[in-house]
């Protein structure tokens, strides 16, 4: 019998996956619980508008994070830090201070598990830094580190 998959299965497959299962299994485990439907032509046309939406939705999201990253290139945040002896940094600039900066010099919030770091800011300067914003696209900010 072939069956629909409607979520993950470790043995079976992935969700949306077409199938085929022993009859007698599909009819007491699978369609019980809700696992699976049965690959009958409505159910196979649902699937196929469905994985269509998706791609629309995601083609979206993909069109959205690109223009936000071109909106990036042009913002430029300033952080202060603490000035230690001889006029060095205090401590470092992490990635909450850069996004709760950026929230309140622009208005928009950024998560910062997105903000990509490869070391801590410990001095002044001007660096760029890397926001993930999708699987395939990653923007480049702008952030001034000055006294405080």
């Amino acid at each position: 019998m072939k069956i629909i998959l409607l979520q993950d299965v470790k043995t079976l497959g992935k969700k949306g996956e077409i199938i085929e299962a022993n009859d007698g299994y599909a009819r007491n485990y699978i369609l019980p619980k809700k696992i699976g439907v049965e690959a009958n032509s409505k159910n196979l046309n649902d699937l196929k508008l469905q994985k269509n939406n998706e791609a629309k939705v995601a083609q979206e999201q993909l069109e959205a994070a690109q223009d936000f990253a071109k909106q990036l290139e042009t913002k430029e945040i300033v952080v202060k830090m603490k000035v230690g002896e001889g006029g060095r940094a205090f401590g470092s600039v992490s990635t909450k201070e850069i996004a709760v900066a950026f929230k309140e010099q622009c208005g928009v919030t950024i998560d910062k598990k997105k903000i990509q770091l490869d070391e801590p800011i410990r001095s002044f300067g001007v660096y760029r830094v890397n926001i993930k914003l999708h699987p395939k696209v990653t923007g480049v900010l702008i952030v001034k580190v000055q006294e405080a």
